[in-house]
């Protein structure tokens, strides 16, 4: 049963009374401007609490007047694909305008048949979801060359210190302990923007139960909820380590490789962790060698892995794989009879190799040199970067290779490093 026009018509005004109060917060680091101007729907995607609702009030009030919605309401329960008739008609009776904005809009089966005819009468449509390839394949199939997507993720560092007031351009002793202060925190609590604001720490542990349950156990109907949750903990726990699903189902006593794969697929969904392939040049064996598994955000990797590590170096990998991918590059991790961290690609050649380490000694600088020399010759690139967590920026010359070593503070705000 749908919901009728008095309820919805109560719902709208309360949500857009909220919506046009709600506090914008730092931009972000994103160029919105060609999205705003463009007539192309525009969707942004990411993890639950990652600011994509603030993103699209920012959006909204760059233009006269919007009509807006969000399915996070537990009074629209009941709406489903019809009621979009019922809605527009509300919205036009109170007003008129040419945007519309909807959060959270994998809530509703069937939305994108909506948003196209939306679109197509000459609406600018603006939406946000949280669930990535729901998203992308019925953008692919529906809205295939009618959207433009923003991938949104938990702070970056460069917004982290926009958001505590510290001009990190302007150098001197005192800022730099003031960034390094904060990358400390960055490292172990993350970017999640309301983490940052309250620092409560029962927080992320509520955001990885509500995107666990809401997003995952229910809409899928997982059964085995305690294998499901032990997997979660796993993969958390070894980040940038390489896994196998058939040694994963043994290890945790699932049923099946499948199952495991399956499970895998759903976190990634829900934009809780990505993987990482190691790079070849045969597909095949690409797609069947170990993969790499990283979490969407360092702190809530941390409330979640079954034991808190010291490992500092994971946590630092873990960074630059979420900021290499914020920064839309394809990355893959390189092993041969060596081994190096990320491997990035554009179009059919590796243009980068990157190492990250907490520091170069004694006991680790042969490894992670010969790793990264071995990727570049492999590669054929001449020069290479290694990320230490601080230090002074220096160039090791190996024959024709050229070794270039940042800090991660650096190579965090700079993405030219």
């Amino acid at each position: 049963m749908g919901i009728s026009l008095q309820n919805l018509e109560e719902v709208i005004i309360d949500q857009n009374e909220a919506f046009s109060a709600k506090e914008l917060g730092i931009p972000r680091d994103i160029d919105l401007k060609k999205h705003l101007a463009s007539k192309q729907i525009t969707v942004i995607s990411g993890v639950r609490r990652s600011g994509k609702s603030t993103l699209l009030a920012r959006c909204a009030r760059s233009y006269k007047g919007v009509y807006y919605i969000t399915f996070e309401d537990e009074r629209l329960t009941g709406f489903t694909v019809a009621d979009f008739r019922l809605l527009m008609q509300i919205f036009r009776k109170n007003r008129e305008a040419s945007v519309l904005c909807i959060d959270e809009v994998q809530n509703i089966k069937g939305w994108e048949r909506f948003v196209r005819r939306i679109h197509d009468e000459g609406y600018k449509v603006l939406v946000t979801g949280s669930n990535a390839n729901l998203l992308s394949r019925e953008l692919g199939t529906r809205l295939t060359g009618r959207y433009g997507l923003i991938e949104l993720y938990p702070f970056s560092f460069k917004e982290l210190l926009q958001f505590h007031a510290v001009p990190y351009s302007q150098g001197g002793s005192r800022i730099h302990a003031q960034v390094q202060g904060y990358l400390d925190q960055y490292i172990q609590h993350g970017g999640f923007p309301e983490y940052i604001a309250e620092q409560d720490t029962g927080y992320l542990q509520r955001v990885y139960e509500d995107i666990l349950y809401r997003d995952l156990i229910v809409r899928f109907g997982i059964r085995d909820v305690k294998a499901f949750k032990q997997l979660g903990q796993y993969l958390f726990t070894t980040i940038g380590t390489e896994i196998s699903y058939t040694a994963l189902s043994k290890t945790l006593e699932i049923k099946s490789p499948m199952s495991v794969r399956n499970y895998v697929g759903f976190m990634q969904e829900a934009w809780l962790i990505f993987e990482v392939y190691k790079y070849d040049f045969s597909l095949k064996k690409q797609f069947t060698a170990d993969k790499k598994i990283y979490a969407i955000d360092n702190g809530l990797r941390n409330v979640i892995a079954f034991t808190f590590s010291e490992n500092q170096g994971r946590l630092l990998e873990n960074l630059v794989a979420v900021e290499l991918r914020r920064r839309g590059e394809e990355i893959f991790y390189y092993k041969g009879k060596k081994e190096c961290d990320f491997l990035i690609k554009k179009g059919s050649k590796i243009v980068q190799a990157l190492q990250v380490t907490v520091s170069l000694e004694a006991h680790n600088k042969e490894r992670e040199i010969e790793g990264l020399l071995e990727a570049l010759q492999f590669s054929k690139l001449k020069e290479g970067t290694i990320i230490v967590k601080d230090g002074e920026e220096e160039i090791l010359k190996y024959g024709e290779h050229h070794i270039h070593i940042v800090s991660l503070a650096q190579w965090l705000l700079d993405p030219q490093v």
